[in-house]
């Protein structure tokens, strides 16, 4: 009789055990690791399942994904540039999912074969510490040519494309300013290198030294410039005159991850009235026609951007970043 207690009281514990473990999901971000915290602590609440999450900036996020392809940790990639979400489906690390809140997404910004879905919508920018700038004799930057002005030689922190879709952005968007020219982006990509300090490995970290006045400009995407700016930094925001490009920051589902079923909730409810209202008050341009957009929020009406086509983004991305890491990534 004892040995059947005792193997009751086991078997409770086990079933107890792999209850805890079923109500938790396994995740990437490349959202900015308060907005995580704000996105995936809602969902706990009102779900009573625990996200186990990680940080990584957009590249790393597809490397991550890449390294364990055989034996995935994550379930779920939420956030990062559309165009990592593209190549890491080419690369077989996605799965499709057709949830029934994605008709509320416009077609262009979801994967045909539903293997992703975009969030929301952010254009390119600069970002000027005023103050800084003055003293140093500087005006913000308006347009791409005026960064490589010899005044600014040292003065930008950009991310690194290999680890950043933001700064990958950089270069195609400046691909599209030229017309679809290498020779001329590339040109303008060495050029531009003299004025970098630094190359960052998060697309968000120059808009953040600016704000502390450690550098006096960078390059990111405007919704991340415009928190800073609301939470009192003393910067101006700038929108590339020639044209500026913009991400499509999108959501995935890992294929094989380990927790499938509690991916799947984690989707359909980040794709939802409640998740999506979080999502707008974050400065960006929500996609979902359910969410409710921040008032002071760049719209992509509000500047002129360049024609993309981020299909040819993500097919040749391998061969522009090889190209950039031996032209000047491997010269720093």
């Amino acid at each position: 009789m004892k040995r059947i207690l005792a193997l009751f009281v086991i078997l409770l514990a086990f079933t107890g055990l792999v209850s805890a473990q079923a109500q938790s999901v396994g995740a990437y971000t490349t959202l900015e690791e308060p907005l995580a915290k704000e996105l995936f602590d809602q969902f706990e609440k009102e779900t009573g399942i625990k996200v186990n999450w990680q940080r990584l900036a957009g590249g790393e996020a597809e490397t991550r994904l890449e390294a364990e392809k055989a034996n995935p940790q994550a379930s779920i990639w939420v956030g990062g540039v559309g165009l990592n979400h593209m190549s890491a489906k080419k690369k077989g690390l996605t799965a499709p999912y057709v949830s029934r809140l994605a008709s509320n997404t416009p077609a262009q910004y979801r994967d045909a074969e539903n293997f992703w879905i975009g969030l929301y919508v952010g254009p390119l920018g600069f970002i000027t510490n005023t103050k800084v700038a003055a003293e140093q004799g500087l005006k913000p930057p308006k347009s791409w040519a005026d960064l490589l002005k010899p005044e600014y030689k040292g003065k930008v922190r950009v991310a690194n494309p290999t680890t950043s879709g933001t700064a990958y952005n950089v270069i195609t968007t400046i691909r599209y300013v030229f017309g679809g020219d290498e020779e001329k982006t590339f040109d303008y990509m060495r050029k531009l290198d003299v004025s970098i300090d630094q190359y960052t490995k998060s697309g968000a970290a120059g808009g953040k030294s600016v704000a502390i006045g450690e550098i006096p400009v960078a390059i990111g995407y405007a919704h991340d410039m415009v928190k800073l700016k609301v939470e009192g930094a003393p910067v101006e925001i700038t929108i590339p005159s020639e044209g500026t490009g913009y991400e499509v920051a999108s959501m995935s589902l890992v294929k094989d991850g380990k927790d499938p079923v509690n991916a799947k909730k984690l989707y359909d409810w980040i794709l939802g009235k409640t998740a999506q209202d979080i999502i707008g008050k974050w400065y960006v341009v929500p996609l979902s026609k359910l969410a409710t957009k921040n008032p002071v929020a760049f719209s992509l009406e509000d500047v002129k951007t360049v024609k993309q086509d981020l299909q040819w983004d993500a097919d040749n991305k391998v061969r522009l970043l090889e190209r950039w890491t031996k032209e000047i990534g491997s010269k720093r």
